[in-house]
């Protein structure tokens, strides 16, 4: 995989002229190589439904009088530039006007992505219909034309569906329309068929050709969607909604699967579909170098203007990041994450035991493991649990036996785990399916609640706020950490004080935090807490709690601001530690944008390590620092970085 890339997207109507009359072989392969770019996925057909070659499984665009791909692809291959080819799958606007009847449908019979056609915008088409005959044909001869070293389907996923055939299929089943359970389990047979075609028409013509299939987020426990891909390209646009936290955490799961994979950004201020809209050259250096952190190849979506003529100024954009990764590759390529701590996701526990669960804990519990600074990395269940110090299990999940088992193993070979809220209770009960040394209680009727912190956090003491729900418990071997109290009663309209809640009762009505040798127990939601409300008591309670938990065998400290980044690779038996830094700011109603680089000064780094190293050198600028080595730690400071730093350790 190249680490390079554009995603060259091409979605073009049918009511526009001229398609590709200003294409020219030159200022294309000109823009490339301002770009610096190695590699860029080129469009056979996109969502209007039109081809943009010759064609006898599709209609060439009818606005289009040459072969453009082929153009394209001939100017890439005199670069050396590798050259995936994109079909769009679940979209087809051309054969929505001329087949409805392969249309998914909502319960309503209303139509998905767009609901209807009073308004622009496309329409799902349905796997489960004759769709899927012309699909596979648009694969097979795209494979034959081309062999393209890989084939990127998009708008790919399982999805309800109540068309026609579906609600016939279920019936045979024995399966209830009725039952978003069983409607469910019907587009995942439809999704499974779907990836089992694609790869036998590919196969049938030439095994060699990779495939993904994309639908932005990654979901955690879906080994089953991971393994239809051959490798990962992780959408994630900053600015279009996902934010600068989304990635790492995609990331670091990505890599546990054991694929390769690469993270896809975009040139836009926002999101797809945006002509003339650009971020800040010094947003996409960092997001460029967020990736390489997480041992990713970049790929940044580009929209080319029907006329084809590639756009400069986004060339120099990407260039200016492009140029800069392009140095940092050979520190970068074939490294592996070294990891302290596995955040198990809720999302993935919840797929273990049949129950779908929203990232609001997992998106807490990334943001405050990024802030902390610690070294861990994204599992679901399936992973070796014995990998890590600590496992960090967020508010949320009931947990089957078997994950039960798994866990009470963990714990007894040495293991340590920090759970929350309902996480780690068994699926039929409310009881503790793991040995956390609490006895549950139920949930508080009370909310919000306070935390009586016994002068246990860093900033603030005393009483706090948490806004998340409490579920009371009583120790049953584990030390009280913190406490709860509860406000003197919940508001309504005959209760009510001051302008948004009671202030609290000043008696402790139970514990609030308990700790064990390897165990913590919080009861309060407290990620989901902190990824909507954001207060600093909360990442203080957990930080607190993982201090006492591995705080002495930490593999890596250092002083790097909250917004900054740090990450610890492998590569043979060289370490490159990674440090970044952007200071991100909202703008409207919620862009997250980064504008201005600021340096950062005196980075201080200590890295636990079996035996002195022979060399500390600022990479790619080949500039050795000085470092201490004293009782197997390993101590040097970076004076001056901006954006980001890689240290190689030998």
């Amino acid at each position: 995989m190249r680490f390079r890339q554009i995603h060259l997207d091409f979605h073009t109507s049918e009511c526009v002229p001229d398609v590709g009359g200003k294409f020219d072989k030159k200022q294309f392969q000109e823009a490339l190589k301002v770009g610096c770019v190695d590699s860029i996925t080129l469009f056979s057909k996109g969502h209007h439904g039109w081809c943009y070659h010759p064609t006898k499984a599709n209609v060439m665009h009818p606005k289009l009088k040459f072969d453009l791909l082929g153009a394209q692809l001939e100017a890439c291959k005199e670069l050396g530039v590798r050259t995936p080819i994109y079909i769009s799958a679940g979209l087809d606007e051309k054969e929505v006007g001329r087949h409805p009847e392969w249309l998914a449908r909502n319960a309503d019979e209303s139509t998905l992505v767009t609901k209807n056609f009073d308004e622009p915008g496309y329409h799902w088409l349905c796997f489960n219909t004759g769709y899927l005959d012309v699909l596979l044909a648009q694969i097979r001869e795209v494979a034959e034309l081309y062999h393209p070293v890989e084939i990127f389907l998009d708008i790919c996923a399982p999805k309800p569906c109540y068309c026609s055939r579906c609600r016939a299929d279920m019936k045979k089943k024995g399966l209830d329309a009725a039952n978003p359970d069983d409607v469910m389990k019907q587009a995942e047979d439809v999704y499974a068929n779907y990836a089992r075609s694609v790869r036998e028409a590919i196969d049938s013509v030439d095994k060699n050709i990779a495939v993904f299939h994309n639908f932005g987020h990654l979901h955690c426990g879906r080994r089953d969607l991971a393994d239809f891909q051959t490798h990962l390209e992780l959408e994630s646009l900053p600015t279009g909604g996902w934010g600068y936290d989304d990635f790492p955490f995609s990331a670091l799961y990505a890599e546990t699967l054991g694929k390769e994979y690469l993270g896809m950004t975009g040139k836009f201020h926002k999101s797809w579909g945006e002509f003339g809209g650009f971020k800040h050259p010094n947003a996409l250096r960092y997001e460029t170098s967020l990736s390489a952190a997480l041992g990713a190849g970049s790929s940044v979506g580009d929209q080319l203007h029907p006329l084809a003529k590639m756009d400069m100024s986004t060339y120099k954009l990407i260039g200016a990041a492009y140029s800069e990764l392009k140095e940092k590759e050979p520190w970068v390529k074939d490294t592996r994450a070294v990891a302290d701590i596995a955040l198990l996701s809720s999302e993935a526990v919840g797929v273990a035991a049949g129950k779908e669960i929203k990232r609001t804990a997992d998106i807490g519990a990334n943001r405050m493991l990024l802030e902390g600074k610690y070294l861990y990395s994204v599992i679901d269940t399936e992973e070796d649990f014995s990998k890590f110090k600590l496992l960090v299990m967020p508010d949320c999940g009931r947990v089957t036996p078997a994950v039960a088992a798994k866990l009470n193993s963990y714990l007894k070979n040495g293991g340590k785990l920090l759970a929350s809220g309902t996480s780690c209770l068994a699926i039929d009960k409310d009881e503790f399916a793991v040995d956390l040394g609490v006895k549950y209680l139920g949930e508080n009727e009370f909310s919000p609640t306070y935390l009586n912190s016994q002068d246990r956090l860093k900033t603030n003491n005393g009483v706090l706020l948490m806004y998340g729900k409490n579920h009371r418990f009583e120790t049953a071997g584990a030390t009280e950490f913190a406490a709860v109290q509860n406000p003197y009663f919940n508001r309504t309209a005959a209760h009510f004080c001051s302008h948004a809640h009671a202030p609290n009762d000043p008696t402790d009505v139970g514990p609030g935090a308990a700790l064990t040798k390897n165990t913590a127990y919080i009861g309060w939601e407290i990620f989901s807490d902190y990824a909507t409300e954001g207060a600093l008591q909360c990442k203080e309670l957990v930080t607190a709690l993982i201090e006492k938990l591995i705080g002495s065998e930490k593999t890596l400290q250092t002083n790097l601001p909250d917004r900054g980044i740090v990450t610890l690779r492998k590569k043979g038996d060289v370490l490159i530690n990674h440090l970044l830094f952007a200071h991100t700011t909202v703008r409207g109603a919620n862009t997250e944008v980064i504008e201005d680089l600021l340096p950062i000064y005196d980075t201080t780094v200590e890295i636990k390590l079996k035996k002195a190293p022979k060399s500390i050198v600022l990479q790619p600028q080949g500039k050795a620092i000085p470092f201490e080595y004293q009782n197997g730690v390993l101590l040097y400071t970076v004076e001056k970085f901006t954006c980001h730093q890689m240290i190689e350790i030998k």
